[in-house]
């Protein structure tokens, strides 16, 4: 109903109010600028100066030098980059069969990330074993910050799936006919 109401004086003299709206007077361009004269295009100066070789702008393109590579090459590049710079990297300890999310494989973590499934099994080690398993050892085996992986450890759980059983054998079970 308020759909209704709505429309009703959305559309109400329509027609009159954008026939108004059309026959008001527009409003004027505001005046150009005051300016030269611009050399005509059949001047012969500006052809002159068109076709004229300069010979400083020539030297420096002649001193240019270029080089592309090719995407993929470049990308095989960012990869050994990567790698070299520097960064700290540890061999991966836990992954999940196959390819996950169409992604392929790792096979070393920089220092101090994890990836998912590291993470779900130190966080369901420290669930089901907290005394052996506790936040000092998960940041020394995976090369992680102390402060961070208490944090961690605290905040997040993963998920545990219970069956509970029925209390009787006979309850709630369903009857073959």
């Amino acid at each position: 109903m308020g759909a209704r109401l709505a429309r009703i004086f959305r559309n109400f003299n329509l027609e009159n109010r954008a026939l108004r709206e059309i026959s008001k007077e527009k409003p004027s361009a505001a005046p150009w600028h005051p300016t030269e004269a611009p050399p005509s295009a059949g001047s012969s100066e500006a052809r002159e100066s068109v076709k004229k070789k300069n010979e400083s702008l020539l030297e420096h393109l002649r001193s240019v030098y270029v080089e592309s590579t090719d995407p993929t090459a470049a990308t095989e590049v960012s990869e050994n980059v990567a790698v070299d710079k520097g960064v700290e990297r540890r061999p991966l300890t836990v992954s999940f069969p196959g390819y996950t999310f169409g992604l392929p494989e790792l096979t070393h973590v920089p220092k101090g990330k994890l990836t998912i499934a590291e993470a779900l099994k130190a966080l369901g080690s420290h669930q089901h074993q907290p005394r052996t398993w506790t936040a000092e050892k998960i940041a020394q085996d995976y090369s992680l910050d102390l402060k961070d992986t208490k944090s961690v450890v605290e905040f997040f759980i993963p998920f545990k799936v219970e069956v509970i059983p029925p209390k009787t054998r006979t309850a709630k079970q369903i009857k073959a006919s």
